[in-house]
């Protein structure tokens, strides 16, 4: 009976030796996506590494193995596999061998995200996300952001807010409803207790930050309107730009000619629509009400490119998925003119034979910025005042996957940005 217990215990020994690491697939056979990245989050939160292996079944990541790794996926019912010595030198042949990569996250990053403590009729699909994949974040706004904040953040993300000073352009609409009122009157208020005249001064002061945030070596993620809001704020420096119902005086009559489009990070050439009845800012969005007279919802996609895991690794990281083929969704700016963009901007993301691009990313100074068109990667048409999406009924979104990808992109980067 000793025998047998002596070699049971042998056994059990050479075992764990065996056993190297646990692997998070990221194809389709993933239980659930979202909460994936969750658990690669929470294991750079409790002072792991985490290896993200790019192109290998969908991104799948893998981490040594720890009992409270294990623990977590099937609380979170995310699968995994565990690795053993020889599974994982057999994988690591193969991603030497073909287009793949092995990137070392080695830091939680910090995130905010910018967005009023007042509540509005809409939600942000990133904090849905945030929230879901149980990766913690912080709120941050204008206040903050003047007195110097965005320097204890890694990443930051904006989403429904207008640089503009023109209220998301929901004045023909909605300039009766009570919650846009009271928006008016909050950001009023709060531009003169800052010391500004107009809200669009308020606005374009933060932009600045953020763009010298950026500029530092900060990472800057925007979805719907904060993409072409912020770039417009920060062309039209110089000029005035709003209408009286948002400043209470009118436009300048040259702001057109006034417009810098060094200042913007992305966009360049757009011409502006001041016409406070109309609800888009500019001629960088091709505007849902194009997709909604052209293309039938139900065969509304956007292609993802393909990017070389070993030679271009951060556009590769961006782009991680299960599937390359994603359904559209609109939003206050769907997507962007492809004869607006800059030509140094990389495009990642695209409606194939159409002048539509989706997701973009660029290098600004020391930092970069990444725009994703469109307001809920799951639901089509989000109006204002319609209920959060519920995640649970899209674990696998390859649309939310997006965003999670660059939130997990400042943890490969973080050891450069500290050199």
């Amino acid at each position: 009976m000793k025998k047998i217990y002596l070699h049971i215990l042998i056994f059990q020994l050479f075992a764990s030796f065996l056993l190297a690491g646990i692997l998070i697939p990221m194809d389709n056979k993933q239980s659930n996506h979202l909460k994936a990245y969750g658990i690669a989050f929470y294991a750079l939160e409790s002072g792991m590494n985490v290896e993200w292996l790019l192109n290998y079944r969908g991104g799948s990541f893998y981490l040594d193995y720890r009992d409270m790794i294990e623990k977590e996926c099937l609380l979170r019912d995310v699968k995994y596999e565990r690795i053993s010595s020889s599974d994982y030198a057999r994988i690591n042949n193969e991603i030497q061998s073909k287009n793949m990569s092995s990137i070392l996250l080695e830091k939680a990053p910090e995130i905010a995200v910018y967005t009023p403590l007042n509540k509005l009729p809409w939600d942000d699909a990133v904090t849905l996300v945030l929230s879901y994949a149980e990766i913690p974040y912080e709120k941050i706004y204008d206040k903050k952001i003047l007195d110097n904040a965005l320097k204890n953040y890694d990443w930051l993300h904006l989403h429904h807010e207008d640089f503009t000073g023109q209220y998301g352009k929901f004045y023909g609409n909605y300039r009766n409803a009570a919650w846009y009122i009271t928006e008016q009157q909050t950001q009023e208020q709060m531009a003169s207790d800052m010391g500004f005249s107009k809200v669009s001064e308020l606005k374009l002061a933060v932009a600045k930050k953020i763009r010298a945030y950026v500029m530092n070596g900060g990472f800057l993620f925007a979805m719907c309107a904060a993409t072409d809001s912020y770039d417009i704020a920060l062309a039209a420096e110089k000029t005035d730009i709003c209408q009286v119902p948002f400043d209470h005086d009118g436009v300048d009559p040259f702001f057109a000619e006034k417009l810098d489009y060094k200042q913007s990070f992305a966009f360049t050439g757009f011409k502006l629509n001041p016409d406070p009845y109309v609800y888009e800012f500019s001629d960088i969005d091709i505007p849902p009400s194009y997709d909604a007279l052209r293309i039938d919802p139900a065969r509304d996609y956007f292609s993802l490119f393909e990017f070389s895991a070993k030679f271009d690794p951060v556009p590769c990281m961006l782009t991680q998925n299960h599937e390359s083929l994603i359904k559209g969704f609109m939003g206050q700016t769907t997507s962007f003119d492809r004869k607006r963009i800059k030509e140094h901007v990389l495009i990642m993301g695209e409606t194939k034979n159409t002048d539509r691009v989706k997701y973009i990313h660029g290098n600004v100074g020391k930092g970069t910025f990444t725009y994703y068109g469109g307001h809920d990667p799951e639901d089509y048409r989000h109006y204002v005042g319609d209920p959060p999406t519920n995640l649970d009924l899209h674990k696998n979104s390859p649309g939310y996957r997006l965003i999670l990808n660059n939130i997990l992109f400042p943890a490969a980067k973080k050891k450069e940005r500290k050199t």
